[in-house]
C-alpha cells in the first residue's frame, strides 16, 4: 500500500513538473495589453513611423527586432540584460537614458518590459488587425433571467465585473418612441403608438420592429449616417462651390437601405460598380460615392493638381469608412503609430488613380438618367435610333440610358451644357475692351471648356443672356493665340445686378451662331467676352453651346430620323458624375510623392493592399478597384465588419463599443466589449449575410436596449458616459431628427420620397454672390431633412447649429454640443415657428378646455401623458401670454402673420387663443423630453 502511494506521488510530481511555473501558474505578459501602451505613450515620438532615431522603430516587428545603426538589435528576446532597450531605460546618465527630455519610466513599467523580453518578447499585432474570432463563447452571468439574447450576456458579464446592476425596463411609451426614432428617425403618432401600447407583448414589440424595418422611411433615417461618411453635398466645394447634380446618389443610398442591400454588395457597387460585368444604371450611380470629392471650378487653377487632390482624399476616405483607420498623414510620411508605410499609401492610391474624372467643369464622366415619362420616352428614342442606323457602331456604354451622349457625339449633334445650377450658371466678370487678361479668378473675363473635339466642326451656336453689348471671341488651348472666331452680341435684357441666378424670362435669352476656322482633335475651348463698356456687376450667362459639323452624319438620314435625334438631344435628363476606369492605353502611372507634394514624384508604385491588413501571404496582389473592393468585404479583412457593426451600435446607443469610430488603430480607444464586437461582426457576416436589418433587429430586441435611461449616482460615477450600457440610450436628437420630428408632430410633414434637393426657408443673410438661397414656397419645404440642399461653404444654419457637418470631409461621428444657440433656433427660426403654429392649430382644433388641450398636445409631442406639475406650468404660461397679447394685439397679429390663412374668419378671442397656444407649442417643442431620445 505504501509502495503504491509512493508511486502515485511520484507520478503526480512528474505530471506537475511537466509544466513550468510560468506556463502553468503565470500567463505570459501580453504585448498588446501591457507593453504596447507604454511604447505608444513614451517612445513612438522618436522611434515610430516618422522618426527612427538610431535606426530603431517600435512600429513593426521587423523594425523592433532588426539591426539598429549600431549594427545590433535593440531587443534580444530571452535576455533583457543584453538588450540595449532595457539598458537605456535604467541608465542614470541623462544623455543616454530613454526617453530623453521626458520623465523616466516607472519602476513597474521597466520591470514589465524586462519580463516581456525575458519571456521571449512575443510580438503581437494590434488587436484590430487580427480577423474576428468565429468561435467566441457566450459568457455566463448570474442574472440569467435578465438576458433575452446573446448581446445581454456580453453586456451583463461586464456589468457584473463592475458591480453594476442593469436598469429596469423602460416605460412602454418611452420605449416605443425610442424605437421609432432609432429605426425611422421620427416618433410615432399617437395612433401609431396605440397598437403597441394597448397590447405591449413581446410579439407586439417584434411586430412593430418588423413594420419599421419595412418602412420606406427606414432608408431616409439610415442614409444620413452614410451620407456623412460619403461627404455627400449638392455643391462642389472650394471658393466657387457651384452646384453638383449628384442627388441621384443620395437616392441610391436611401433605396439601398430600404431594400436591405447586403453590405458587401453595397460596398462593391460604390467602389467599383463600373467594373462589374454588364453594370446597370444603378451600379454606375453607386460609384458616385467617390465623386463626392471636392472639385474646383475656379478659372486659372490647375486641373491636374485638384484631380490628384481628389484621388488622395479618396484613399483617406476609403480607409476611414471601411477600415476605421486614419490615413491622411501617410501621404507625407509613414504612419507614426501603425505599421503602414508611405509607399503603401501610394500603392493603395493606384487603385483610384485611373478613374476618368479630371476636375473639369462638366464633371465627366456622367450618366444621364430620366425621370417619370421621360424615362420611357428616352428608352424608345434610343432604341429607335440604334435600330435605324445605316451602319453598325460600337458603343462603349453597356447601359441603355448612358448611350445618349455617345449616340449624339457619333451623329455630330454636340450640345454642350453650361453650369447645371441656376445659382452659378457660367458667369463672366467684365473687363474693358483691349485690356490684358489678368490671370486671377476674381478678374477673369473668360470661361474654359476642356477637351472639346473640334474635328470637322465649322460653326458654334450659343444660348446666351447678357446685360451688356459686346463681342465673344473663341480661342483654343490658350488666350495668347489668335481667336478662331468672333461674333458680336447685343444686350438681351436687364435684371437685378446682385442676382447671379439664371434669368428665367425667356425674352432675356438669344441664340447666336458663328463660323470658326477648321480644327482637328480635342482642344480646350475658351469663350472670351469683350464688353463695349464696363458697368460693375453686370452679368453674362452661357446656358449652352452647340458644335456644328461640316457634314453631320445625321443629315444623311431622313427628316423623321433627324427629328427623333433632335428630340433625344433636347429631352430633359439628369447628369450624375460617376467613376469610369480609363482604358488600358490611357492608364496613368502612379508615383510616390516626396513629402506628399504632387509636383515631386518619386518612384513608380503598383496597386497593393497594406501588408498589415492581409492575412497569410502578404505579397498577394489585387490588380484593380474591383478586386480591392471584393477584398474589403472578404473574411480575410479584419476590420470591415467590425467597423460597420460598431457604427450601427453607436447610432443606436450613442456610444460605440469602440468609441473612436474613425480610429481602430493603436491610437484609438480599446473596445469596451471586444468579444461582443467580434461576435456581432461574425454574426453580421455569417448569419445575417451582411444584411443590416436583421442586425438592427437583434440589437433592439435585446434587454440591454430596452432598459430605462434613468441614471443614478453609482452609475454616474462608474459609467458616466454609458459606455458599459448600464442603462438605456439617452442622447439629444440629431439635427435631421429634430426637424423631422417637429414636422411630423406639427402635421406639416411632406413624406414624399426621393428627388432633387429642397431649399426650405432659412435666415436671410443678405445678398451674396456665393450663397443665394431660393426658398421653396410649396409643400416641398416640409420634406425631411435628408433632402435639404447641402452647400458646403454655406450649409443650412439649423443643421450646423445642431452639429450637422458641412461634409467637406468624411465624418465618422458627430460630436454633440449643447449651446444657447440651439434653443434660439428652435424658438425663433422661421420654419420652427411655423411648425409651432401648425402644432397649435392641431391642439386648437381639439376644441377642449385648456387643461385637456395642453394634455393632448403634450401626448401628441411626447407620446406619454404629462405630470400635473408640467400641466400647471404650461397653463400658467398660456394665461400670462394671453394677457400680454390681449394688451398688445399688434404683437399677437405679428405672431399669426403669414401662418393664419383663415385669420379674417376668426374672432379676436379665437385668434388670441391660437396665438397663445402657438407659444405653448413652441415651449413644448423646446422641452428636454422632446429634443432627447430617452
Amino acid at each position: 500500500m505504501k509502495k503504491r502511494n509512493f508511486i502515485i506521488l511520484i507520478l503526480l510530481l512528474a505530471a506537475i513538473s511537466f509544466f513550468t511555473y510560468d506556463t502553468f501558474f503565470v500567463p505570459k505578459i501580453s504585448y498588446n495589453a501591457s507593453i504596447r501602451p507604454i511604447f505608444n505613450k513614451n517612445c513612438l515620438k522618436c522611434h515610430g513611423g516618422v522618426k527612427k532615431n538610431g535606426g530603431f522603430s517600435l512600429i513593426s516587428q521587423a523594425d523592433a527586432f532588426g539591426e539598429t545603426e549600431s549594427g545590433i538589435p535593440a531587443i534580444i528576446p530571452g535576455n533583457h540584460k543584453k538588450s540595449e532597450l532595457y539598458k537605456r531605460l535604467i541608465d542614470h546618465d541623462p544623455e543616454i537614458r530613454m526617453p530623453q527630455e521626458a520623465a523616466p519610466l516607472s519602476e513597474e513599467e521597466i520591470n514589465l518590459i524586462a519580463e516581456w523580453i525575458e519571456e521571449g518578447a512575443e510580438w503581437e499585432k494590434h488587436w484590430a488587425y487580427y480577423p474576428p474570432d468565429p468561435n467566441i463563447e457566450i459568457p455566463s452571468i448570474e442574472e440569467t433571467g435578465w438576458a433575452r439574447n446573446e448581446i445581454d450576456f456580453f453586456v451583463g458579464e461586464k456589468l457584473e465585473a463592475l458591480k453594476l446592476k442593469p436598469n429596469e425596463a423602460a416605460e412602454k411609451e418611452i420605449l416605443i418612441r425610442r424605437l421609432y426614432l432609432d429605426l425611422i428617425g421620427m416618433p410615432p403618432s399617437r395612433e401609431e403608438a396605440q397598437s403597441y401600447l394597448q397590447n405591449p407583448t413581446e410579439e407586439a414589440y417584434e411586430k412593430v420592429i418588423d413594420q419599421l424595418l419595412a418602412s420606406p422611411h427606414f432608408g431616409e433615417r439610415w442614409a444620413t449616417m452614410w451620407l456623412d461618411l460619403a461627404r455627400y453635398a449638392d455643391t462642389k466645394g472650394y471658393e466657387k462651390d457651384s452646384r453638383r447634380n449628384i442627388w441621384k446618389y443620395r437616392d441610391w443610398v436611401i433605396k439601398a437601405f430600404n431594400d436591405n442591400m447586403p453590405y458587401d454588395q453595397f460596398t462593391v457597387e460604390q467602389l467599383a460598380g463600373d467594373l462589374l460585368d454588364q453594370p446597370n444604371e444603378s451600379q454606375f450611380i453607386a460609384t458616385a460615392f467617390h465623386r463626392n470629392s471636392l472639385s474646383n471650378d475656379e478659372g486659372g487653377t490647375d486641373n491636374e493638381e485638384y484631380r490628384v487632390s481628389a484621388v488622395v482624399e479618396r484613399v483617406g476616405t476609403t480607409f476611414e469608412v471601411w477600415q476605421g483607420t486614419t490615413m491622411s498623414c501617410v501621404q507625407c510620411h509613414s504612419h507614426p503609430y501603425d505599421p503602414i508605410t508611405q509607399k503603401e499609401f501610394y500603392q493603395f492610391m493606384a487603385y483610384f488613380n485611373n478613374s476618368a474624372d479630371k476636375d473639369i467643369y462638366n464633371e465627366k464622366p456622367n450618366i444621364w438618367t430620366y425621370e417619370n415619362e421621360n424615362r420611357q420616352k428616352a428608352g424608345e428614342l434610343i432604341n429607335w435610333i440604334t435600330e435605324n442606323l445605316e451602319e453598325e457602331i460600337a458603343l462603349e456604354s453597356r447601359f441603355d440610358f448612358g448611350k445618349k451622349e455617345e449616340l449624339l457625339d457619333y451623329l455630330g449633334v454636340n450640345k454642350i451644357e453650361g453650369e447645371a445650377f441656376d445659382e452659378t450658371s457660367v458667369f463672366i466678370e467684365l473687363m474693358p475692351p483691349n485690356q490684358d487678361i489678368v490671370w486671377q479668378i476674381q478678374d477673369s473675363s473668360w470661361v474654359m471648356y476642356a477637351d472639346i473635339d473640334l474635328t470637322d466642326v465649322e460653326a458654334i451656336s450659343f444660348h446666351v443672356a447678357t446685360q451688356l453689348a459686346g463681342f465673344i471671341d473663341i480661342y483654343i488651348d490658350d488666350l495668347k493665340s489668335q481667336p478662331i472666331g468672333t461674333i458680336e452680341i447685343k444686350k438681351t435684357g436687364e435684371w437685378k445686378s446682385w442676382d447671379i441666378s439664371r434669368p428665367e424670362n425667356p425674352n432675356y435669352w438669344a441664340d447666336l451662331k458663328l463660323k470658326i476656322k477648321e480644327q482637328t482633335g480635342k482642344h480646350d475651348l475658351y469663350l472670351y467676352f469683350r464688353a463695349n463698356k464696363v458697368l460693375a456687376g453686370h452679368l453674362f450667362h452661357v446656358d449652352w453651346f452647340q458644335l456644328h459639323d461640316k457634314e453631320p452624319r445625321v443629315e444623311k438620314y431622313s427628316v423623321l430620323f433627324q427629328q427623333i435625334v433632335d428630340s433625344l438631344a433636347n429631352l430633359e435628363a439628369v447628369p450624375t458624375p460617376i467613376l469610369r476606369e480609363l482604358p488600358a492605353e490611357k492608364s496613368r502611372r502612379t508615383f510616390l510623392f516626396d513629402r506628399g507634394n504632387w509636383l515631386s514624384p518619386g518612384y513608380e508604385v503598383k496597386p497593393k493592399i497594406p501588408s498589415i491588413l492581409i492575412s497569410g501571404d502578404t505579397n498577394k496582389t489585387f490588380s484593380n478597384r474591383l478586386e480591392m473592393a471584393n477584398w474589403l468585404v472578404s473574411r480575410e479583412n479584419p476590420l470591415t465588419a467590425r467597423v460597420f457593426v460598431n457604427r450601427i451600435w453607436e447610432q443606436i446607443f450613442g456610444y460605440g463599443i469602440v468609441s473612436t469610430m474613425e480610429e481602430f488603430g493603436s491610437q484609438g480607444e480599446k473596445p469596451t466589449h471586444p468579444e461582443l464586437l467580434d461576435w456581432l461582426a461574425v454574426k453580421f457576416m455569417d448569419d445575417f449575410n451582411w444584411e443590416l436589418k436583421p442586425l438592427i433587429k437583434e440589437i433592439v430586441l435585446s434587454t440591454t436596449y430596452r432598459q430605462s435611461s434613468r441614471n443614478d449616482s453609482i452609475k454616474n460615477e462608474i459609467d458616466p458616459y454609458n459606455q458599459y450600457f448600464s442603462r438605456g440610450p439617452r442622447v439629444r436628437l440629431s439635427a435631421e431628427q429634430l426637424r423631422d420630428q417637429s414636422l411630423k408632430v406639427s402635421g406639416l410633414l411632406n413624406d414624399d420620397l426621393y428627388g432633387p434637393p429642397i431649399m426650405p426657408p432659412r435666415p436671410d443673410a443678405g445678398p451674396s454672390l456665393f450663397s443665394q438661397w431660393y426658398s421653396d414656397k410649396d409643400e416641398k419645404k416640409y420634406r425631411r431633412a435628408v433632402y435639404i440642399h447641402g452647400k458646403r461653404t454655406n450649409p443650412f444654419p439649423a443643421m450646423v447649429t445642431f452639429d450637422g457637418p458641412a461634409r467637406n470631409i468624411c465624418t465618422s461621428r458627430r460630436i454633440r454640443t449643447n449651446t444657447p444657440l440651439q434653443a434660439l433656433v428652435l424658438m425663433n427660426d422661421s420654419i420652427y415657428f411655423e411648425m409651432s403654429f401648425a402644432f397649435a392649430r392641431r391642439m386648437y382644433e381639439q376644441n377642449q378646455n385648456l387643461r385637456e388641450t395642453i394634455k393632448n398636445g403634450y401626448e401628441m409631442a411626447m407620446i406619454y401623458p404629462p405630470d400635473s406639475a408640467r400641466v400647471a406650468i404650461l397653463e400658467e404660461y398660456y394665461y400670462d401670454t394671453e394677457k400680454y397679447y390681449e394688451k398688445n394685439p399688434e404683437t399677437m397679429r405679428g405672431v399669426l402673420m403669414g401662418y393664419q390663412s383663415e385669420r379674417e374668419n376668426e374672432s379676436f378671442a379665437d385668434s388670441l387663443k391660437l396665438a397663445s397656444l402657438t407659444m405653448v407649442g413652441n415651449i413644448m417643442m423646446n422641452l428636454d423630453e422632446f429634443i432627447t431620445k430617452q
